[in-house]
């Protein structure tokens, strides 16, 4: 399951041009930074080691524009950021859920690392005022990252929970998705009882259950997002 998508262009490595575009985006940002921004930080943090150190330090001119709305002169880290696609190549990078389990798929490593990692920066820029801050701040935490893009640097994006989908889900806003989960009315200020969480909580987890008819295959993800919204509503 793809859970966030973006498709980085980019010039080939023997191309005497530099430039990149971007492509198909599919990067939630609800509640900010969502699951856009763990990809955009996932495909920073795989890149940015490999970035020459004088380039890093150009990237991080250009995140401090983009991520206050400033107009970034081209072009820059000896690239050209355009709109056109045409003779460039693909490079498509993934955040998927495989059992639940949150993973990137950073597909076949066709652009070099100041591409990629310019092409993150570059989708991030294109967000919304609200959303930019706190994914930026998200991309800054990869820039700097120093090991494997694995489940520990996703729980440290995550703020400590676990890389999976349940926790995804839940991370930024978790009353309201504990209460869409659930099924329930109310609002942050206005949740429902305890017995009526309690009470809604059985009747979906038998419902879940496969022994209630509930499908085998999503039944331990469903029973998982059920414990985790109680836990919530119940904290």
């Amino acid at each position: 399951m793809i859970v966030a998508e973006l498709e980085i262009y980019h010039s080939r490595p023997i191309a005497p041009t530099r430039r990149i575009a971007l492509g198909h985006r599919h990067l939630p940002v609800d509640n900010a930074p969502g699951a856009g921004g763990l990809l955009l930080a996932g495909v920073m943090a795989k890149n940015a080691s490999d970035i020459d150190p004088e380039l890093r330090e150009d990237l991080v001119d250009v995140m401090e524009r983009l991520s206050n709305g400033q107009r970034v002169v081209q072009p820059r880290v000896r690239h050209r950021f355009q709109t056109d696609t045409i003779g460039l190549t693909r490079s498509t990078q993934r955040l998927v859920s495989v059992n639940g389990r949150l993973d990137f798929d950073f597909g076949e490593e066709r652009g070099r690392p100041v591409q990629l990692a310019l092409g993150a920066l570059y989708a991030a820029g294109q967000l919304g005022a609200e959303e930019r801050r706190p994914v930026f701040e998200a991309l800054a935490i990869g820039l700097l990252w120093n090991g494997p893009v694995d489940d520990h640097f996703i729980s440290s994006i995550m703020g400590g929970r676990a890389a999976n989908l349940v926790d995804l889900r839940s991370w930024n806003d978790p009353v309201a998705w504990a209460l869409e989960i659930l099924g329930l009315e109310g609002s942050a200020d206005e949740q429902p009882t305890k017995r009526a969480v309690q009470k809604r909580f059985r009747l979906l987890l038998r419902e879940a259950h496969p022994d209630h008819g509930g499908e085998t295959d999503e039944a331990a993800t469903r029973i998982s997002e059920l414990t985790e919204a109680r836990r919530i509503l119940h904290t």
